[in-house]
């Protein structure tokens, strides 16, 4: 049952990075690409943590599917900070 909750919040961190890109096309507002790339980042890290819990639980990829997440909130406070100038 837990693997069905990553794989929702995979799917729903899918969905708002779709959402944020396709604004970001429409209204070329740079803060909605730096938030896109940080929900595929969250996205990423989710899948890996269904990896990790579900698929091989005998192996530790703590490490690993942490380094999505935060690559992902370094992009949007990069993001941030770029587009405050």
């Amino acid at each position: 049952m837990t693997g069905v909750v990553y794989l929702l919040c995979a799917a729903t961190s899918l969905l708002c990075a779709i959402m944020l890109f396709r604004g970001y096309k429409r209204t070329r507002v740079g803060l909605l690409f730096w938030a896109s790339l940080c929900f595929a980042g969250l996205m990423l890290e989710n899948i890996i943590l269904y990896i990790d819990v579900v698929v091989v639980p005998d192996i530790n990829l703590s490490v690993w599917r942490k380094v999505p997440g935060l690559l992902a909130l370094m992009l949007l406070i990069f993001g941030l900070v770029w587009e405050s100038k």
